[in-house]
């Protein structure tokens, strides 16, 4: 089996000559220039080494799209939250405080469904308690916001944990090429194998570049997912109460501190 690995390996740079993604400006040789680095690499891996890193430069690409895009609404999402607090319970009604949000809130949404829900809670032939068809509604309302929020961050998952190993792929590759090189030649002194054998590992080193940071990524905003979650949640539960109490009930807001009483006039 190895022997048929090598000889396709031997084989494939006369196969490959026409085959590669390189401009062939890129791979020719200057004299006085290092013969060593990933472009050279590159040209020397032939189309399968340049397959590997385009595939992993598309992943980079992609995670820094998702990181950005992400950001983006997240923090779109936190400001719309800070609009809450500072004018929707001021309102009278749910109705005037929501209109007072953005048209594309996502708290103007989960208002929104839970009205609707409300009014449409008497068409039901078959009793359900309001309080439990209220409930689902919003529930099903926050889903659908955390659902669009998460979207994406498979993809960061999927670069962190496949990225190394697409780029072993590569330095597997640039090794058994360079080691049939190498054999082909006659000479296998210390400094024709290090060079190739080392600049065939340049493929693992891009694979971790472009795993940590999807790694990273997704930690930090699968935690920032959860912090709106959680606020979204209390928003919901909020405006539940509100909904079944007929406006009565509202968040709880800090009371202002009582003034301190006036100290009792000494005695002579």
């Amino acid at each position: 089996m190895f022997n048929l690995i090598a000889n396709a390996a031997a084989a494939a740079p006369a196969h490959e000559a026409g085959l590669s993604l390189m401009p062939a400006a890129m791979c020719v040789k200057e004299e006085g220039a290092s013969p060593y680095g990933m472009i050279p690499a590159l040209c020397e891996g032939g189309i399968v080494s340049q397959v590997t890193f385009l595939v992993l430069l598309i992943m980079f690409i992609g995670t820094l799209y998702i990181l950005f895009t992400k950001l983006f609404e997240q923090n779109k999402v936190m400001s719309q939250g800070k609009a809450v607090d500072a004018n929707f319970w001021r309102a009278p009604t749910l109705a005037d405080g929501a209109a007072k949000l953005e048209k594309n809130s996502a708290y103007r949404q989960v208002v929104e469904d839970g009205l609707r829900a409300n009014e449409e809670h008497n068409k039901l032939t078959d009793p359900v308690e309001a309080h439990d068809w209220m409930h689902g509604t919003l529930e099903r309302s926050q889903n659908h916001i955390n659902s669009k929020l998460n979207g994406g961050l498979a993809f960061l998952a999927t670069v962190g944990s496949t990225a190394p190993f697409v780029g072993l792929f590569g330095t597997v590759i640039g090794i058994l090429r360079a080691l049939v090189k190498i054999g082909a030649s006659g000479q296998a002194s210390i400094d024709t194998v290090a060079g190739p054998v080392g600049e065939a590992l340049i493929m693992t080193a891009i694979g971790l570049i472009v795993a940590v940071p999807a790694v990273l990524a997704f930690n930090w905003l699968q935690s920032r997912n959860k912090a709106i979650a959680r606020r979204l949640s209390t928003f919901s539960n909020d405006v539940l109460g509100s909904i079944m109490s007929n406006g009565q009930v509202k968040p709880a807001t800090q009371a202002p501190k009582a003034a301190a009483p006036a100290a009792a006039p000494k005695k002579a």
